[in-house]
C-alpha cells in the first residue's frame, strides 16, 4: 500500500502518539509490577526496547538502576523527556542508549534483563530472535532472569479481516482534540507466523478537523520462544505468565 510508513519511524504518529495509545491500553495493565517482581530490592536492569520510558521510569521510581536500549531516535526523545521529570535522586538510575537488541554489547551486565510490549515479536523469528536471546544472556549476570512480553500465536491465528471504516481507538488530547485509530488490513501469515496490519492514525483538532494522518505497517512475529533461548544459554524459569488476555510474558535464566 503505497504511503504506508513502518511503526514508530521518524515523523510517524505512533512514535508521536505512543504514550497516549499505551495508556489506553487495558491490556498492560499490572505489567510494571510484573516486571519488578523479578528484581531484588536496588537490582540492576537493561530493558530492551525503551520506547518511551513507559515501564523504565516506573522501575526507577521503585528504586531500580534502569538502562533502557532502543533503535528509534524519535523514541528515545520522548524516554529523555520522561527522565528528565523525574526527581533528580530517580533520574540518576535511568539511563538512556541507541542501540540494535539484536547486535548490543554495553560490556555490562545486569541482574534483569526485559523486553516489554511485545519487543521482541516486532522482529522476525529466527536469526533476528537467535541474536536478542544471545544479547539477554550477554548482558545478564549468572542466574540472572530475562523476561520477554510476547502475543499469542492462537489469537494471531485468528485475527479476522478488520471493518476499515470503524473506530478502534479514540482518545481526548491535550488542547481539546483526538486521536483516532482505524485497522485498515489485517492478515495472518502462518508459513512465517506474521501478523500484518496497516493501521491509520487521524489527529483531529478541537474543531474536529483532520490535523494530522499517518497510515502504518505493525507487524508481529511469534514462535515457540524456548528453543532459541536455550540456544543462548537461557532456561525457562517458570510457565509463561499471562498478561491482558492477549500475551504472556516468558521468564527465562541464566545458567
Amino acid at each position: 500500500m503505497p504511503g504506508v510508513r513502518p511503526y514508530y519511524a521518524p515523523g510517524s504518529l505512533s512514535a508521536a502518539f505512543y504514550d497516549v495509545v499505551t495508556a489506553a491500553d487495558g491490556q498492560l495493565s499490572g505489567d510494571v509490577e510484573l516486571y519488578a517482581g523479578l528484581a531484588a530490592p536496588g537490582a540492576s536492569v537493561l530493558e530492551l526496547g525503551v520506547g518511551s520510558g513507559r515501564v523504565a521510569v516506573a522501575l526507577a521510581m521503585r528504586g531500580l538502576s534502569v538502562t533502557g536500549v532502543d533503535i528509534a531516535r524519535p523514541m528515545l526523545a520522548q524516554a529523555q523527556a520522561r527522565r528528565d521529570m523525574l526527581e533528580p535522586q530517580a533520574a540518576a538510575r535511568v539511563e538512556l542508549r541507541q542501540g540494535d537488541m539484536t547486535a548490543l554489547d554495553l560490556k555490562r551486565s545486569f541482574d534483569l534483563v526485559i523486553a516489554p510490549y511485545f519487543v521482541l515479536a516486532h522482529l522476525p523469528t529466527g536469526a533476528a530472535w537467535r541474536n536478542a536471546f544471545k544479547s539477554a544472556a550477554r548482558h545478564l549476570k549468572p542466574g540472572g532472569l530475562a523476561a520477554f512480553h510476547l502475543p499469542l500465536l492462537s489469537l494471531m491465528r485468528r485475527a479476522s479481516p478488520p471493518d476499515p471504516e470503524a473506530v478502534v481507538l479514540n482518545e481526548a488530547l491535550d488542547g481539546g482534540g483526538r486521536l483516532r485509530l482505524y485497522v485498515r488490513e489485517r492478515r495472518f501469515r502462518e508459513d512465517v507466523g506474521r501478523l500484518e496490519q496497516v493501521i491509520d492514525y487521524e489527529e483531529v483538532d478541537a474543531r474536529g478537523a483532520a490535523a494530522r494522518r499517518s497510515s502504518e505497517r505493525l507487524a508481529y512475529y511469534m514462535a515457540d520462544p524456548e528453543p532459541l533461548a536455550a540456544e543462548a544459554g537461557l532456561r525457562l524459569d517458570r510457565p509463561a505468565i499471562p498478561l491482558g488476555g492477549v500475551g504472556e510474558v516468558w521468564v527465562f535464566r541464566k545458567a
